[in-house]
């Protein structure tokens, strides 16, 4: 049993730190990174489609994003779902592309996303301590039926803190990186 509650808790933490780093990747650092448009849905002929999947994205320069449509008819209809999509920068477009000028950070918005970071890092590590709490709840529920002894619960209890811990410490580590990339000019 306990090997089964170590596996399941080490999948469903795996997955939040997955959602965490994802979610990461769409919060901009002044440089140009195709994740950020991850979200934006565009109305392509009545289905909302991903704009990788109308477009080809292309960054030329650290600072530049380049949308190329598949469709030419389809270019004010990505550039309106950026707009409405609020990322923070505006698109401009010259009938063949579809530009996005990612504006060097100001010290007051470094912090501002160091402060966004930190928030999905707390969601994260709220994630993982519902999943410990619900494998504690099934190891209690197990002694409550008599399939395990009071001494298994300890035992038990601890390996899930062991991994809850180790979870919460790859979280810590994740922000942290991040945070220096965010501070670093």
């Amino acid at each position: 049993m306990l090997s089964e509650i170590k596996n399941n808790l080490e999948k469903s933490m795996g997955q939040a730190i997955q959602n965490f780093q994802n979610q990461l990747l769409k919060v901009r650092t002044g440089r140009a990174n195709a994740n950020i448009l991850d979200g934006v849905r565009v109305d392509y002929y009545g289905a909302p489609t991903p704009v990788n999947q109308v477009g080809q994205i292309s960054t030329p320069e650290a600072r530049l994003l380049q949308i190329q449509p598949f469709d030419k008819t389809l270019i004010s209809e990505i550039e309106k779902a950026i707009i409405n999509a609020n990322l923070g920068v505006t698109p401009s477009n010259d009938g063949n592309f579809i530009r996005i000028q990612f504006p060097a950070l100001t010290e007051e918005t470094r912090k501002d996303l160091v402060k966004q970071v930190k928030k999905l890092g707390e969601d994260a590590k709220i994630a993982i301590r519902a999943h410990r709490r619900d494998e504690n709840d099934r190891v209690k529920k197990a002694e409550k039926d008599k399939v395990i002894t009071e001494d298994d619960v300890k035992k038990f209890s601890d390996e899930i803190q062991k991994v809850t811990d180790k979870f919460v410490a790859e979280v810590d580590s994740i922000l942290a990186t991040k945070e220096k990339e965010l501070l670093t000019v």
